[in-house]
Parts: C-alpha cells; sequence; structure tokens
C-alpha cells in the first residue's frame, strides 16, 4: 500500500465514524511506528508520584550537528549526541531506516590545526572536572565521562600526529580545551591531566 492510499484510508476511516476517539487511534498509529525502536535500560526508569501514581520517564535524547568549512574548503558535518540515524534491513531483506540510540553521548567536538600544535575544543556540559578522562597515543584522542548523570564518549583520529607528553588541558564552563603538539615520531599512550 502506497503512501497516498493509507493516508486516504486513514482519512476515510475518520470521517466515516465522527464519533470515534481520533487520539485513541493516533495514539495507536504512534505506537505502531515506534515499537522496533529499541532503547537502553539505563534511558527507560520509572518514578513514583505523590498520590500513589507511577510515571514512565525516558532519556534524555540529544541529536546535533555543527557545520563548518574545513583547510581545504570542503564543508564538514559532525555529528553529536546519543541518537544516530541509520539503515537496518526490514523483514524479507528490506532496508528500513531507523535511529539507533546510545547511553553514552557523543559530545561536539571540533579540532583546529595549526602550524605547530592541534587543538581540540569539546563541549562536557554538567561534569566536573575529575570525572573526564583523556587517554592520547599520538593518533588517536579518546575522551570519556562516566557519572550517574552523564556519559560521554568520543574516540577521535586526529588530522595530524602529535606528541602527547606535551599537551595541556583545561576544562571550565562545561568546555574542554586540549592543546596538542605536533610530533614527528611515535611514542606511547598517555594520560592527560586537566588543569
Amino acid at each position: 500500500m502506497s503512501e497516498d492510499e493509507f493516508f486516504s484510508n486513514w482519512l476515510r476511516r475518520r470521517w466515516r465514524f465522527p464519533t470515534a476517539n481520533l487520539f485513541d487511534e493516533l495514539e495507536q498509529d504512534f505506537e505502531e511506528m515506534f515499537k522496533d525502536l529499541e532503547l537502553p535500560k539505563d534511558l527507560i526508569r520509572e518514578r513514583k508520584l505523590p498520590d500513589g501514581g507511577t510515571v514512565r520517564e525516558m532519556g534524555p535524547f540529544v541529536y546535533g550537528y555543527s557545520f563548518s568549512m574545513g583547510p581545504d574548503g570542503k564543508p564538514v558535518i559532525r555529528e553529536f549526541g546519543n541518537v544516530k540515524p541509520s539503515l537496518k534491513g526490514g523483514p524479507l531483506g528490506a532496508i528500513k531506516p531507523r535511529l539507533d540510540v546510545k547511553e553514552d553521548r557523543e559530545p561536539l567536538v571540533d579540532t583546529i590545526v595549526n602550524p605547530d600544535t592541534v587543538k581540540v575544543v569539546a563541549e562536557l556540559p554538567g561534569v566536573e572536572k575529575p570525572d573526564i578522562s583523556l587517554e592520547c597515543d599520538g593518533q588517536k584522542l579518546t575522551l570519556k565521562v562516566d557519572t550517574d548523570k552523564r556519559r560521554y564518549y568520543k574516540e577521535l583520529e586526529l588530522p595530524v600526529e602529535v606528541d602527547p607528553d606535551t599537551s595541556k588541558a583545561s576544562y571550565k564552563n562545561g568546555v574542554l580545551e586540549l592543546l596538542l603538539t605536533r610530533r614527528k615520531s611515535g611514542s606511547k599512550a598517555k594520560q592527560i591531566a586537566i588543569d
């Protein structure tokens, strides 16, 4: 059934029975659309209300993107958040667009390459400096936060090799800034302290 036929039949059903509760049928349609959405258990919780009732809460769900021009003049689009669009195989092998939800949120990260340094800026709202873990092996930077309220994770392939021994990091008002010195030859991965 095509989308136009579905919409036409949906309208016809509703206009034929004007006393039918449109909201109940609409709610059923939404439940059908979202039944395939698998959510991590950490993002679903129930809370008791003062009157004895229970409310089910979900989230947080975050999706966003950043658009900028790269050094080569080509556009660079970076996604962040814990919701990612994807294409998965559906029934009978049909490809179906869907959303994948992760427990870890991917922070917005920007990388600025200078002649002698690489500056990495990451937005990590709602966390404290001691909760942030950074590791760099010269080619890859791993950023991780795991607290009761916030979970961030990002692996970033650096555009050039850097020297983790001379790296400096600072965190203020939810923004992490790293200054990495470019290097000529390899060395081992190292934890980076945050000032």
